[in-house]
């Protein structure tokens, strides 16, 4: 299963949310879409998710914190606990042994960022 986990700040909206997901490879192949728990009823977030029928993983802080991200912001390193949030959501949704196959990638409005992992069926 491929799922693309996503940060985004509270201006984001679905289209910021479909461009970092195209910019990060994931359009065709994303089968699920995660995020930090908190962030996960977000109405843009909720509405993207509901246009492309995908599931949406919320994600608790201690499964984000746990996560080794290929890359690192520092802003997402002091409000979560780890390199990326994207990167994190994605790894800890994919599940125990996941991949990370795109690194984070940022919407062209800089408002969204998308990462994809790859983990087994759930």
């Amino acid at each position: 299963m491929i799922v693309a986990g996503f940060g985004f700040r509270a201006g984001a909206t679905p289209e910021s949310l479909a461009d970092a997901l195209d910019e990060a490879g994931g359009s065709a192949i994303a089968a699920a879409l995660a995020t930090a728990a908190d962030k996960a009823r977000a109405a843009p977030f909720t509405r993207f998710a509901q246009a492309r029928g995908l599931p949406i993983h919320p994600i608790d802080p201690a499964a984000l914190a746990g996560q080794e991200t290929a890359t690192h912001s520092a802003p997402s390193q002091a409000a979560r606990g780890t390199g990326s949030l994207s990167e994190a959501a994605a790894l800890a949704a994919a599940g125990p042994g996941a991949r990370l196959i795109a690194p984070r990638a940022v919407s062209r409005d800089g408002m969204a960022t998308c990462a994809l992992a790859e983990g087994m069926e759930r």
